[in-house]
């Protein structure tokens, strides 16, 4: 038993033609897909907050609260000291008596902690909704970066970042747990995306944030956002995710093992792309030319059976008791063969001297013989003797290798059905008897032959008149054999329809077979038992059309299958013949070949498809899916959302909403991509080429991406934080208690009041 989940690197092929493409060989790369996401232990970093105590005022705790990761660390740190997802795990262990609890990569350690996951954030948003969840990843921040205030309090500023119009309600939690578990000094909120353009020393410009859970146009002048001015579309990873997720379920419904968001999450992350023109491409993604670079093949794991390989030798040693058993049969039979041929000719002696000896004997005694022999007269001796001569000389030639010629056949004669039966003894009309039924067969066969050459006359008419049809009117000809194979066509559609109803017991075909037999079961003992009719079954023909229909269904017994394949292949040899618009590639074995199938493209890509193989059954293709999902930002209509594509939203903003031509250009000068979800290879392109054909000809467009769309909003989280703007800009604990736990301060990188 041999367990696969890592990616397997094979020998690499082309593609030339259909030839090859019968002949094809397994994918030459495979990705592996991953396991869950538990990145081991992670210790405290008590250092920063040692390095804190030198400035205790101007050191803060910036956390970038997203939705898919949280970030934490020092406002004097480059990088964030931790990063991990907003999940949290717990259960109580029965053998330790303790409740356990796990945040982040953590919480994916087992099956135990994976089965009581939890999540942050209400589903497709990026407002808090399980504050138990938040409460627990704040303990985890803090506890690793070592925070050890009096009373165990939190006793350095706190950033924290929200989405843009963050709702009140999760604002005035996240205040009152700050302020009332944590005892933290002073709060301050911004938003991610305009952390990220400031930090990117970004001014004024249009800022477009996709991110985990939607996608935001924002417009900043003098560095201020016009959080009126901005928009928003209801798409971003979480959503991406979903949507493959669905798409791979829709393509392979049967699929042996489980799909999961995380790992279509990666799926998206390495194999995804923006199309440039994504229509065209879309045309002819599953085209055979190139799609072996263009299908990914992602294997699942799985568990597989092998066979213990023979050497050599043993397979020689297999191989020779099987000639040397079948050398045994073949002298057996041989044997078996020569007594039989024995047998047969020491019958032939004995019943010839039995012949010879009854010419001496007298009627009587030749009768008396006769039945102590169990033979009726001397011509059935005689005939016997025949028979023994026929067959002895059939098995010589067999075994000599000579074909047997059957000379001329006599002309049978009967000459007691002339004779009157008063006349004929017992014997004689016994003799009669069977002359009359010779006579029979041998009528019986002389007019199946006559029906023969009746029937080979009738179709060399019907090809003769086929031929001159076909000669003097070609077109109507054609038209005849093309309505002919179009209706066998659907009479072998029809025939796999009924056959798939029968086998769903639901189905109308079903329901009708088991009333049938239902009826046959319920009927006959019925009237039986009232003293009724006898039973009239079979006395007409179609009584016998119940056990068809039982049995199978109308049109799917053997024999009509046989036909309708063999009537079809005939229509279609005439048309290849005949018809300069039919080819090979129109007739039905061409069209049921893999190598041309579009489903079986779109399946199992350039490649056949073993079903017995538990790698391949474990094995999805990824193919249009690649520009798909990406798609779904510029057109979301593909994925049913009713909402305008990220270029119509920006080319609305800045057209119609802006009606100076300065500030529309101030706009365009800088259009600044950031999240995750701009990540795509050709993101930046496709946005600025759609982007610049509904601008005017003299715009001056300039697009530009962050320079980490991930951390980027926590570097400037924390590059702000070290600056002056914290201290005018935090809600203190004195605010808080004075003015309420909804209170907030608005600033240039925060939302608005109201």
């Amino acid at each position: 038993m041999t367990i696969s989940s890592a990616q397997t690197i094979l020998p690499t092929r082309s593609m030339t033609s259909s030839s090859d493409k019968s002949a094809a060989k397994p994918p030459p790369k495979v990705y592996g897909i991953l396991e869950p996401p538990f990145k081991g232990y992670h210790p405290p970093q008590p250092d920063g907050y040692q390095q804190s105590k030198a400035n205790p005022n101007a050191s803060a705790i910036v956390i970038d609260n997203g939705s898919h990761l949280v970030k934490a660390g020092w406002s004097f740190d480059k990088n964030p000291r931790f990063i991990f997802p907003p999940v949290m795990s717990r259960y109580r262990d029965r053998k330790l008596n303790k409740t356990c609890q796990f945040v982040g990569y953590d919480a994916y350690v087992d099956a135990t902690t994976r089965g009581q996951l939890r999540y942050a954030f209400d589903p497709g948003t990026s407002v808090v909704g399980n504050w138990d969840v938040m409460e627990g990843i704040l303990d985890y921040v803090f506890i690793k970066l070592g925070v050890d205030g009096a009373n165990g309090g939190v006793d350095r500023p706190i950033v924290l970042t929200e989405p843009i119009a963050n709702l009140n309600y999760p604002r005035r939690m996240m205040n009152e747990i700050l302020f009332e578990c944590y005892n933290a000094p002073s709060v301050a909120y911004g938003i991610d995306s305009l952390f990220a353009y400031r930090y990117n020393h970004g001014t004024d410009g249009l800022i477009v944030s996709s991110s985990h859970n939607s996608t935001h146009v924002v417009p900043v002048l003098n560095s201020k956002a016009l959080l009126s001015n901005s928009s928003r579309l209801n798409w971003g990873g979480a959503q991406a995710c979903d949507f493959m997720l669905k798409l791979m379920k829709l393509k392979y419904p049967t699929f042996p093992a489980r799909m999961t968001e995380h790992q279509m999450e990666e799926i998206i992350h390495k194999h995804c792309y923006v199309s440039e023109d994504y229509d065209r491409e879309l045309s002819g993604y599953l085209d055979w030319t190139g799609l072996e670079d263009r299908d990914h093949v992602i294997q699942y794991p799985y568990t597989e059976h092998v066979a213990p390989e023979k050497t050599e030798e043993e397979l020689a040693r297999i191989a020779e008791r099987k000639k040397e058993s079948g050398r045994r049969l073949q002298e057996q039979a041989a044997k078996m063969r020569l007594e039989k041929l024995m047998k047969k000719e020491q019958e032939l002696e004995y019943y010839k001297d039995l012949q010879r000896s009854l010419a001496n004997e007298s009627k009587r005694e030749v009768k008396r013989i006769l039945d102590a022999e169990d033979l009726k007269d001397e011509a059935h001796l005689e005939r016997t003797i025949r028979d023994l001569e026929r067959s002895i000389k059939r098995s010589r030639n067999k075994d000599l290798g000579i074909e047997e010629n059957e000379g001329p056949v006599e002309e049978a004669s009967f000459p007691l059905l002339d004779v009157p039966d008063e006349e004929l003894d017992e014997a004689g009309l016994k003799e009669k008897r069977h002359q009359r039924l010779m006579k029979s067969n041998i009528e019986a066969r002389q007019r199946a032959k006559a029906e023969k050459e009746r029937e080979k006359a009738r179709r060399e008419e019907e090809e003769r008149l086929d031929r001159e049809r076909r000669e003097n009117d070609f077109e109507n000809w054609v038209a005849e054999r093309r309505q002919a194979r179009q209706a066998l066509l659907q009479k072998i559609k029809e025939r796999e329809r009924l056959k798939a109803d029968l086998g769903n017991r639901k189905s109308l075909a079903s329901q009708m077979r088991m009333k049938t037999l239902a009826n046959l079961a319920s009927d006959g003992p019925k009237k039986r038992r009232r003293g009724g009719d006898d039973d009239t079954f079979g006395a007409n023909d179609e009584d016998w059309g119940v056990y068809r229909t039982v049995a199978t269904g109308d049109l799917s017994d053997d024999e009509e299958e046989e036909d309708l394949g063999n009537m079809l292949k005939q229509v279609e040899q005439q048309l290849l013949q005949y018809d300069p618009e039919f080819t090979e590639n129109h007739t039905l074995e061409a069209q049921s070949d893999w190598t041309k199938s579009l489903v079986h493209a779109f399946l199992r890509g350039p490649w056949p498809f073993d079903p017995e193989s538990q790698r391949e059954a474990h094995q999805i293709h990824l193919n249009v899916e690649r520009i798909r999902v990406p798609e779904v930002v510029f057109q979301p209509s593909i994925a049913g959302i009713d909402q305008a594509g990220i270029v119509e939203i920006a080319a609305d903003i800045i057209t119609q909403r802006f009606s100076n031509l300065d500030d529309r250009a101030r706009l365009l000068r800088d259009v600044f991509l950031t999240g995750g979800n701009t990540l795509f290879q050709g993101f930046e392109d496709r946005f600025r080429n759609e982007l610049r054909s509904v601008l005017p000809m003299d715009a001056d467009l300039r697009v530009r991406r962050a320079a980490d769309p991930i951390l980027d909003a926590w570097k400037g989280a924390a590059q702000w934080a070290s600056g002056p703007d914290l201290a005018k800009s935090s809600i203190s604990r004195q605010e808080y208690l004075e003015k309420g736990s909804e209170y907030l301060k608005e600033h240039d990188l925060g939302n608005m009041t109201g």
